[in-house]
């Protein structure tokens, strides 16, 4: 284009990709004036008006709408400010739209029912204290009368999932289902008696001294990885060991073990670590597994 030539609606459709009706649109609000008309009442527009079109486009294919624009190209609100604005506004949707992409797959995922989707969709928009709350009270039900030993304490701030404020689809697919598991009352009460005899045991026994799980798990270690069968008199030393680290009788370890195996719990972990963006830890299944055969092959 010429920068002294005038053109028509036509052109301008022509160069912007708009259609006359839109442009004529833009022009009778008054947001693109015609900058002159022809002798015959014909709007005509120069560059300047042609380049406040293309603004205008690119502004309401960014989403703005209409008044907004308007200031923009009016100078009325700085082009940055209203960037920012907007770019904010859309953050705020592009979340709402990832929490409802993430509860659609978790329904298809797991063929849920009507009442499991919605309340899936209610966790989900669970906003940050609305979040704080569930957990607090999922951990209250859990170490209630021992968080007071620092041991305890510290072990509810490793369970406490931290959403991000931009959070993943995986991180939101990995919260609404830990969500739904903290709010399990046999999941709650499996892990309450685990702290509760682990609470005991060091009771009995004061002094640090690791878990029974984590014991099993270093413990069964070189056994897995030599294939040292659990039933087998090659498991017998690693029983006896096991037995000797965590001072408790067969019927206890057992007992302790069993619990810890709770697939449950290690699914719980496994969310938490998606959720905070920590590595994905380490089974204790395999160890935990071993050494319940190997403590029944073994009875004495």
């Amino acid at each position: 284009m010429d920068g002294d030539t005038l053109y028509s609606i036509g052109d301008l459709a022509r160069r912007t990709g708009l259609t006359v009706k839109t442009v004529r649109f833009y022009s009778d609000a008054g947001i693109v004036p015609p900058t002159s008309r022809s002798p015959a009442g014909y709007r005509r527009y120069d560059l300047a008006a042609a380049a406040r079109l293309e603004l205008v486009r690119t502004l309401r294919d960014l989403g703005l709408d209409l008044p907004t624009i308007r200031r923009v190209v009016e100078r009325e609100s700085s082009l940055p400010e209203v960037a920012a604005a907007h770019a904010e506004a859309l953050e705020v949707s592009i979340r709402t739209l990832r929490l409802r992409q993430a509860v659609l797959r978790a329904v298809a995922r797991r063929g849920s029912t009507p009442e499991e989707m919605e309340l899936m969709h209610e966790l989900a928009k669970l906003p940050e204290a609305g979040r704080r709350h569930l957990v607090g009270d999922f951990l209250a039900a859990t170490f209630g009368g021992v968080d007071h030993d620092p041991a305890y304490a510290g072990a509810m701030v490793s369970m406490t999932p931290e959403l991000p404020d931009d959070p993943a689809p995986k991180q939101v697919e990995a919260w609404v289902e830990l969500a739904e598991l903290s709010r399990d009352p046999d999941f709650r009460a499996a892990l309450r008696r685990m702290i509760e005899r682990h609470a005991a045991d060091r009771a009995r026994e004061p002094g640090i001294r690791p878990d029974a799980a984590a014991l099993a798990r270093d413990l069964a270690a070189p056994a897995l990885a030599a294939g040292v069968d659990p039933a087998g008199p090659a498991a017998e030393p690693y029983v006896a060991a096991l037995l000797a680290a965590s001072g408790l009788d067969r019927a206890g370890l057992a007992d302790r073990l069993e619990a810890a195996c709770d697939p449950r719990r290690e699914r719980y972990l496994r969310l938490l670590a998606v959720i905070n963006g920590w590595p994905p830890p380490e089974s204790l299944t395999p160890a935990l597994t071993w050494f319940g055969r190997a403590l029944r092959a073994h009875a004495r």
